[in-house]
């Protein structure tokens, strides 16, 4: 056991967070988000019991923000013409704002398919049972 990890963080997800270096990044994915697909050339972790704001949340206490790029999290953009609602985009930026002095101004979008091809190419994915939808983040690490 150790003192000040979040409980959340399993030994392989710390594992990975250490391993990862400046500009790479993280998806933390929606129920829906194909992350066996988009993470054929990451490591996926699967965490199907929780959501993505308590994995969040415990992540950003140790995972620092890049801040040489304007938006180090970016949410995957609503498509055009879709009714969806995306209320948890606001828990988002709450808890960015706890972690980082830029505030919910640290926070973008990205096009639905331009998230997938950026997914494609991130060092992780965290497969989540996250329920909501729309609800896909990507990090991007900076330095200590």
């Amino acid at each position: 056991m150790l003192k000040g990890i979040p409980k959340i963080l399993s030994p392989e997800l710390l594992k990975v967070l250490c391993e990862m270096g400046h500009s790479d990044r993280l998806v933390i994915a929606d129920g829906n988000f194909p992350a066996e697909t988009m993470g054929k050339e990451a490591i996926v972790i699967r965490m199907d019991g929780h959501g993505t704001c308590e994995i969040l949340e415990a992540i950003l206490q140790l995972f620092p923000l890049d801040t040489y790029v304007e938006h180090p999290v970016n949410l995957m953009q609503v498509m055009p013409g879709d009714p969806v609602e995306t209320p948890i985009w606001d828990s988002y930026k709450e808890i960015v704002k706890k972690a980082d002095e830029r505030g919910e101004s640290a926070v973008g979008q990205i096009e639905r398919f331009a998230f997938y091809e950026q997914a494609k190419t991130a060092y992780a994915i965290i497969a989540t049972g996250e329920s909501a939808l729309y609800a896909n983040i990507m990090l991007q690490k900076g330095v200590v």
